[in-house]
C-alpha cells in the first residue's frame, strides 16, 4: 500500500483515469490519502477524511511513507484554514495560495510554513451557520469543495470540517449520519436538511438557519425558505426540493 498528500491548492478527483473524466470531488492542500492503484499517469486514491475514492494525476501529489501517513492520522486535530484565501510559504520561499478549509498538518510534513488564521478542534454549533455564510454566492460546481465552486454535499462537508466535524462526501452518505428529527420545528441552526428526488433517492442537502431559512448550493450557495414540504424559492414562487429528513449531527 502506498500513501500520499496533496501539495497543491486544489486538485480534481475524477471518476476515470482521464483528464476529460467527470470530476467527482477535489483534494485540497494538506489532504492525505491511500493510493489504491497506480498507473503511469494516474492513481486511484481513497481520501482519509471521508473515504471517498477517485483518480488523480500522479504529478499532483507527493508520496509519503506509511509512518508519515499514520502520524497524520494520529493527530488529535487538524489546523483548518479559516480565511477565504491563505498563503503557504514553500521551502523555496514561494507563496502558494490555498483555500478555505485546507488542513495544515501539525507535523509540517510538506516542509512549508503557514502563518494564517485557522480553526483547531471542535467548534460550538453556533459557528456552523457563521462559517456557512463564508461560502455565500459561491457558484455550484459538481464535485467542487471551494468558494470558487462547490456542490451541495461538498458545501455541508466543508462547513462542518472547518468546525471540527467529519461528514461523508455524498448527500446520500451524509444522510446516514446523526439523529433524525421528527419535525422541522425541532431543528436548530446548524442541523442538516436532506431532500430526495422523484425516485426517493436523497440527492441534496442544506444547512438549517433561524426562522425557517436554509442555506444550500443550488446554482450558487444561496439562502431560501424551508418548510415541512421542502425548499421554497421566493423568486420563482416554486418548491425546488422536496424535504425528506432533518438530521442533528451535533
Amino acid at each position: 500500500m502506498q500513501y500520499g498528500i496533496c501539495h497543491l491548492s486544489i486538485v480534481p478527483v475524477r471518476a476515470i483515469a482521464d483528464d476529460a473524466g467527470e470530476m467527482v470531488s477535489q483534494l485540497l492542500y494538506g489532504e492525505h490519502f491511500k493510493v489504491l492503484e497506480q498507473r503511469k499517469k494516474w492513481s486511484r486514491i481513497r481520501n482519509a477524511f471521508d473515504k471517498s475514492e477517485g483518480w488523480i494525476n500522479n504529478q499532483q501529489f507527493t508520496l509519503i511513507s506509511e509512518d508519515e501517513f499514520n502520524g497524520i492520522e494520529d493527530l488529535a486535530t487538524y489546523r483548518i484554514t479559516s480565511e477565504l484565501i491563505s498563503f503557504i510559504e514553500t521551502e523555496n520561499t514561494v507563496l502558494l495560495p490555498i483555500v478555505l478549509g485546507s488542513p495544515i498538518p501539525k507535523n509540517c510534513l510538506l516542509q512549508n510554513s503557514f502563518d494564517g488564521s485557522y480553526s483547531d478542534g471542535m467548534q460550538d454549533k453556533s459557528e456552523i451557520v457563521n462559517k456557512a455564510l463564508l461560502y455565500l454566492n459561491a457558484p455550484f460546481l459538481w464535485g467542487g469543495k471551494t468558494t470558487f465552486g462547490i456542490d451541495g454535499p461538498g458545501f455541508t462537508q466543508m462547513v462542518y470540517k472547518i468546525n471540527g466535524y467529519r461528514l461523508l462526501r455524498g448527500a446520500q452518505e451524509q444522510s446516514t449520519q446523526g439523529e433524525a428529527l421528527s419535525f422541522i420545528e425541532e431543528s436548530e441552526p446548524g442541523d442538516l436538511a436532506f431532500f430526495d428526488n422523484n425516485e426517493g433517492i436523497i440527492d441534496h442537502v442544506g444547512i438549517i438557519m433561524e426562522n425557517n431559512y436554509v442555506i444550500h448550493s443550488y446554482g450558487k450557495v444561496r439562502i431560501d425558505r424551508i418548510d415541512h414540504t421542502g425548499i421554497f424559492n421566493t423568486e420563482t414562487n416554486t418548491y425546488t426540493h422536496k424535504l425528506r429528513v432533518i438530521k442533528k449531527i451535533i
